[in-house]
């Protein structure tokens, strides 16, 4: 989970918002940021030996050309969108790094 900023200690907080606790997800029902993106994005390295265990039993003749098409489609998805997350948090990072302080 991300710490708040009060827990960076960059400047005085005051001591209402140090007394008050940080409130979970659970706690109001909501999501956590990390969930919706694992969610999103799946799990790319899993769904990669899925559709690798896929294909080869597509080889062996136990499953269909659709599923191992399926599969490998669903793998692929889950690569570009982690690949484009990556790309999007390198970007941000470089113009955080770019912003005169």
């Amino acid at each position: 989970m991300i710490n708040p900023i009060s827990a960076l200690g960059l400047g005085a907080v005051s001591p209402a918002a140090r007394a008050t606790p940080p409130v979970s997800p659970a706690a109001t029902g909501g999501v956590s940021f990390t969930d919706v993106l694992a969610q999103i994005t799946g799990n790319p390295m899993e769904a990669m030996k899925a559709s690798e265990a896929t294909a080869i039993a597509g080889i062996q003749g136990k499953v269909s050309v659709q599923q191992v098409v399926q599969s490998i489609m669903t793998a692929e998805e889950s690569l570009q969108a982690a690949i484009a997350i990556r790309d999007k948090v390198v970007s941000a990072y470089q113009e955080i790094s770019r912003m005169a302080i």
